[in-house]
């Protein structure tokens, strides 16, 4: 069996703000409380024996990894298809303004000047498939909180990718064998077509 280790990163600036960064080229440190959940992160995970890991473009994630990983000998990866939804022209605005468009738009609906929830979800299955594929038998994946959410309901068979967890809390671990993993995929994807 192969583990996954997928976190959401610790909290950050904008978090603490409640406003939204889908650019990664935008740069977006964690706060003082980010980081302390990314060492703790790293005291729940000093006894597995970590093989690789895999951040997102987002500073945040890689600065929680850094954090939570210390001096540990574990190689690095980027994987650009797990970054945050590209949300065009609301970047930087209130989570407020974020999911006000969200409820007056369909899943399929892009963001303006941005992708759309389901272009980001197909986005994630893809990036969970090549993990799956790898041969690394624990990884941990330092991600964002939609992608987190997605796999965990979609391994779970939901029919809705935002329920029934929707709330992922910063720097907690979720777990999954490859297996798992791979059904995430697949249920991403199937609800990510269906919405169109």
């Amino acid at each position: 069996m192969r583990l996954f280790v997928l976190v959401r990163h610790g909290e950050s600036v904008l978090n603490v703000e409640r406003r939204v960064n889908g650019d990664p080229a935008v740069e977006v440190p964690l706060s003082e409380r980010g980081e302390q959940e990314a060492r703790r992160l790293g005291e729940e995970l000093a006894h597995v024996p970590i093989d690789f890991c895999v951040h997102t473009r987002f500073a945040r994630t890689l600065q929680t990894a850094h954090l939570a990983l210390g001096d540990r000998n574990v190689p690095y990866g980027v994987e650009p298809d797990l970054d945050d939804i590209d949300v065009g022209e609301l970047e930087g605005q209130t989570i407020e303004q974020y999911r006000a468009w969200k409820r007056e738009h369909e899943r399929s609906d892009a963001f303006p000047g941005g992708e759309s929830l389901d272009a980001a979800a197909l986005r994630y299955a893809r990036a969970f498939r090549r993990l799956a594929a790898r041969s690394e038998r624990v990884t941990l994946v330092v991600a964002h909180e939609i992608a987190v959410r997605y796999a965990v309901n979609a391994a779970a068979g939901s029919d809705k990718l935002d329920a029934p967890t929707h709330d992922i809390r910063n720097a907690a671990p979720y777990l999954f064998d490859d297996v798992a993993l791979v059904r995430a995929a697949d249920r991403i994807e199937q609800l990510s077509e269906r919405s169109k």
